[in-house]
């Protein structure tokens, strides 16, 4: 927490910039729903990306090299991982026959509860880790201290990576949304209208008020993004464990640039076609970084060169041998 508590300045300007954006994209540029083009999504995802990296050089003026090093690593490894996310998005809006113009208020309202989720997450588990550390011992001649919470982190995203790299990419396609939790507990308190009533999540049939489609959406995105931060958020414990500050503001600027990023994936997809082996690669390395960290530290820049490299090489692997059409 001393971070948070030496640079209130970083605070607030974080603060004010997210407010800001946020009352700008809904309250002006996205007042009406309507279908976002790639010239839009592309606009934004620079403004998103850039933002980002402006508030990464605020970190290195005012914190240092390590501190920019993490923040650009949790960053890049949170946007890594929300691609994967974002196909079953993709999925989500197919299966529920979402308007396109509709994708846009859907998405938004699913990053606002994700910013409250993460922030639960970030701060309860950086306590968590504080509170687990075993007393030191002595292992292979060297005197190190394990943190519990860490190892199984670490333990899981190993699990998690080989997991991903043998997944059947139709796994998903094959699923039933409306079995989803949070589709059925929308469908457990509301009574859901059959059709869609514009970009409304409740109308009124027969004089009582119900819910519409799009907040069934709503409720299944957001459990989604709940399912997806059992693996973002450990990943990134492994960057900077006692810095919460660092941990959500690089979590948050990566998050908001989703929508964007959506919009392009969606007309892109072929463009990360083999992804999903960069993304196992990440979250196998980064758990290694956290079981073997009481032995070896692997710092920051080091970390950062590796999601890096492991990104553009995923990205021109699939542009290089894109995947035949399906028959």
């Amino acid at each position: 927490m001393d971070n948070l508590i030496n640079h209130p300045g970083l605070i607030a300007t974080f603060t004010v910039v997210i407010v800001i954006m946020l009352l700008l994209d809904l309250g002006v540029f996205n007042k009406k729903s309507h279908a976002v083009t790639n010239k839009e999504a592309i606009a934004w995802s620079v403004v998103w990306i850039g933002l980002s990296m402006l508030f990464s050089g605020f970190i290195y003026y005012y914190m240092g090299i390590e501190k920019f090093s993490q923040f650009q690593s949790a960053y890049w490894i949170e946007k890594a991982l929300s691609v994967d996310n974002l196909f079953v998005f993709i999925l989500v809006f197919g299966f529920f026959n979402v308007p396109k113009e509709n994708h846009h208020k859907v998405l938004f309202w699913g990053i606002i509860g994700a910013l409250v989720m993460r922030a639960i997450f970030i701060f309860a588990g950086v306590e968590l880790i504080k509170m687990t550390y075993l007393p030191e011992m002595l292992i292979f001649g060297q005197l190190v201290q394990i943190n519990a919470v860490m190892t199984i982190f670490g333990i899981f995203l190993i699990y998690a990576g080989i997991k991903s790299w043998f997944a059947k990419e139709d796994e998903d396609e094959e699923k039933d949304f409306n079995r989803s939790p949070g589709a059925k507990l929308v469908h457990k308190f509301f009574k859901v209208s059959k059709n869609y009533d514009g970009d409304k999540f409740f109308t009124i049939e027969n004089g009582k008020k119900i819910a519409t489609p799009l907040f069934v959406v709503v409720a299944v995105i957001e459990f989604t993004d709940l399912l997806f931060a059992v693996d973002s958020i450990p990943a990134i414990f492994a960057i900077a464990p006692d810095d919460p500050f660092i941990l959500y503001t690089s979590n948050i600027f990566a998050i908001l640039g989703l929508r964007a990023l959506y919009f392009l994936l969606a007309n892109f997809i072929h463009l990360f076609s083999k992804l999903k082996y960069g993304l196992a690669i990440i979250l196998a390395f980064i758990g290694v970084k956290m079981v073997t960290a009481p032995f070896y530290h692997i710092d920051s820049l080091h970390s950062l060169m590796v999601v890096g490299s492991v990104l553009v090489l995923s990205v021109l692997a699939s542009v290089m041998f894109p995947d035949k059409p399906k028959a």
